[in-house]
């Protein structure tokens, strides 16, 4: 397997599971950085390598009137700061071929949104740029077409790549995790992270909005930590009740100190 490297944090065989965490979308300054600070305590009370997530736009949502956050310029002005005086790799997603040099001058890890996973122009810019890639398997695709989608990052040059499972899409306004899907993509060579908040995701499923089952996150992660990931994707908030996007499948801070003491459980076992 192709080891990855974001900033100091290495991905892959015999590395230690990394935690990719953080709010939906960047709502302050001060939220951010309060949450980034949070979750890094939190995971270095276990041990666990830790990149903040967040997104500065989030381009597909599903209402126009949905929050999307601060937009490219502030965003990222906010997850540099965030960067260099928390120093913790970033991760943020992109949904324009326009987005990618100015995000690559800040993120460590450029990502493809699930709904754009074939876009081969976003694909090859962000591929270019010679950061670390995370492709978010689309709702739509078995785990095996995410090999020739692999290939394009690879055209590039470029072979700092890391899959993302989601959950696919199961009838109307539903997900579920096909776990094999960890082990078939893992055996492209590279990194396979499991997004567990995502993958409890009901899209659409409050109409305007998507929906979430929130109780469910734990128990998948432990499964893809026993079956066999690489990193961990979660989206985590002081008050998910109360967040202005993906409320429905996040967790809290005190939710997410529980789910890693468990992960570390299973995998000192493994």
């Amino acid at each position: 397997m192709h080891q990855v490297n974001a900033g100091n944090i290495k991905f892959g065989d015999r590395q230690p599971l990394v935690l990719i965490a953080g709010p939906c979308a960047i709502e302050s300054e001060s939220s951010c950085l309060a949450a980034a600070q949070r979750i890094k305590d939190i995971a270095a009370g276990f041990n666990m390598p830790f990149i903040f997530k967040s997104s500065f736009d989030k381009a597909n949502r599903l209402s126009v009137n949905s929050y999307r956050g601060p937009g490219l310029k502030k965003g990222l002005a906010i997850l540099k700061k965030v960067k260099y005086k928390l120093k913790v790799p970033i991760l943020s997603d992109v949904h324009c071929v326009n987005e990618v040099a100015p995000a690559a001058q800040v993120l460590d890890i450029i990502q493809i949104p699930a709904f754009l996973c074939r876009q081969t122009d976003l694909i090859l810019a962000a591929a270019k740029t010679g950061k670390v890639v995370n492709i978010k398997k689309g709702q739509f695709l078995a785990p095996w077409d995410m090999l020739p989608i692999i290939k394009k990052v690879e055209s590039a040059g470029n072979k700092q790549i890391l899959i993302t499972e989601r959950g696919v899409s199961f009838g109307y306004n539903n997900l579920v995790t096909d776990l094999r899907s960890l082990g078939i993509m893992r055996n492209f060579g590279y990194p396979v992270i499991y997004d567990a908040t995502h993958s409890v995701q009901l899209p659409g499923g409050q109409g305007g909005c998507s929906g979430g089952q929130t109780e469910f996150v734990a128990g998948l992660s432990r499964a893809a930590v026993a079956f066999g990931c690489d990193g961990l994707f979660l989206e985590v908030h002081p008050d998910p009740k109360n967040a202005p996007c993906d409320g429905p499948n996040m967790i809290n801070f005190k939710e997410l100190e529980e789910l890693l003491k468990q992960i570390k459980k299973i995998r000192q076992a493994l």
